[in-house]
């Protein structure tokens, strides 16, 4: 299977089928640079605010997932998970929905915006994680100290960090090297790609290893 980042908190994810999903597409006005042109199978909405949940930027006429429950979608099995956008059960920020995929028999979680410090429910209930994709900004959602928590109590094979601020971000979130900085240098990854492939063979299981993208570079 195949993550490639699309900026923010929107991946395409890709089955070696060719069956793609995409999450969290945004707008350009709120996040500071443009959504990639991107075609899907499906998208996944976390939540409704406008960095999150602009459907129209994804062609090929996918799909919308946006409420709790499980899903198929060709061979793909999508399950959402309900939590909050912040420290107070919801009422500031709203609720949040956490999707888990399971895609050429990799376990890949999206945490959206998750707010919410971390807790046993929710580690319980999306375990087990091959990839987890976490957002580390703060201000909007957890932070980095906050983030490190979650991946130490979930043990992914994989992190990939997400919704910081990059170079031509205009939100005023942190940056990732405050999580980067959380873990030993030989286990951080700097792949100077857009994009990486995983199998299910790749991952034993015995330390978490976290991947930086870069974001699609626009023509």
């Amino acid at each position: 299977m195949k993550i490639q980042w699309l900026g923010h908190s929107s991946f395409k994810l890709e089955e070696s089928t060719g069956t793609s999903i995409v999450t969290d597409p945004f707008e350009e006005s709120v996040v500071g640079f443009p959504m990639p042109k991107v075609n899907a199978n499906a998208v996944t909405i976390s939540h409704k605010h406008s960095d999150h949940n602009v459907v129209s930027k994804v062609g090929g006429n996918p799909i919308v997932i946006d409420e709790l429950g499980g899903f198929e979608l060709e061979g793909i099995h999508i399950q959402s998970f309900q939590s909050y956008h912040d420290h107070h059960m919801g009422t500031k920020r709203g609720d949040n929905l956490i999707f888990k995929f399971r895609m050429d028999g990799v376990e890949v979680c999206h945490l959206g915006d998750i707010g919410e410090e971390c807790n046993i429910r929710v580690v319980e209930t999306i375990m087990p994680v091959n990839i987890l994709l976490i957002p580390v900004g703060g201000k909007y959602t957890i932070d980095a100290v906050e983030a490190k928590e979650y991946v130490d109590k979930i043990m992914p094979d994989i992190v990939i960090p997400m919704h910081y601020r990059t170079k031509d971000s205009i939100m005023d979130i942190d940056k990732v090297s405050d999580f980067i900085d959380l873990f030993p240098e030989e286990d951080v990854v700097y792949a100077e790609s857009d994009s990486v492939e995983f199998d299910r063979a790749d991952f034993d299981g015995e330390s978490t290893k976290v991947i930086v993208l870069d974001k699609v570079q626009l023509d």
